[in-house]
């Protein structure tokens, strides 16, 4: 059975103080007898000072970005080498990086291939917007992401996928259990028909988009979905932690 695993994004927001305040609360309140793998991905600036107050714990760190060079004349961008021993995942592909940085399938092929070599797990981001979504058009596009992304990329079960509908992020507008769930499957058969059936049924595949309290039972009781991609919900340590606990609860019924 795949470990179902709750990461939390928490964007451009909170100071390196606030970082610490919101990791503490949430280290504080966790069980962490719970058999969810809980990921935190605060910017890079805070992400030393969180490292230092969760070594001792389980919960693990992500970087919300990396460039694919190890080093260079590149000013602004984060090298993998960087956040290596600080982070075990790194968020690739998400569709803000994609939409408001020009990121493309190709780039973010580069940027998979860097990680994978640096032994950093790659969480890929798909997602079809509105226009795409009303126009049928969401197998075709997710399809293209993820073949585009994995390109020359060998079989790994190191690989998370999140699908997160770019119509449903921070719109408060989540897709339903079902509609996630189906889409979800049919990046596990394209996983399939790159690699292996073997590797396919191996590789956690999350949703995300406006992820809450609420709905998130919707979400991990269906058997493809793994867990969650958490934006705005991860910014208050009781909404993510209630997460994570129905999360656990739903998925050791199944």
């Amino acid at each position: 059975m795949r470990k179902p695993l709750i990461a939390g994004n928490w964007k451009m927001n909170t100071t390196v103080e606030e970082a610490i305040n919101l990791a503490r609360a949430i280290l504080n309140g966790l069980d962490e007898k719970e058999p969810v793998e809980t990921v935190l991905c605060p910017p890079f600036v805070s992400l030393y000072a969180v490292k230092e107050l969760l070594k001792s714990s389980s919960i693990e760190l992500g970087a919300q970005n990396m460039y694919f060079e190890d080093k260079g004349a590149y000013t602004g961008e984060i090298s993998p080498a960087m956040i290596t021993g600080l982070c075990d995942y790194v968020i690739l592909g998400h569709s803000e990086r994609r939409q408001y940085f020009g990121e493309t399938d190709e780039i973010i092929n580069k940027k998979i291939q860097k990680a994978l070599e640096s032994n950093l797990n790659p969480i890929v981001c798909v997602g079809e917007n509105l226009k795409q979504n009303e126009a049928d058009q969401t197998q075709e596009v997710i399809t293209k992401q993820i073949k585009a992304g994995l390109s020359g990329i060998a079989a790994t079960s190191q690989l998370v996928v999140a699908y997160e509908p770019i119509w449903a992020i921070g719109t408060g507008k989540a897709a339903t259990g079902e509609q996630a769930n189906a889409t979800i499957g049919l990046i596990r058969r394209t996983l399939t028909g790159l690699w292996s059936d073997k590797i396919a049924e191996q590789v956690r595949i999350l949703y995300g988009g406006s992820v809450t309290g609420s709905n998130i039972t919707e979400f991990v009781s269906e058997l493809d979905i793994d867990g969650a991609l958490v934006g705005g919900a991860s910014l208050k340590a009781a909404d993510f932690l209630s997460i994570i606990q129905q999360t656990a609860r739903q998925k050791s019924t199944q």
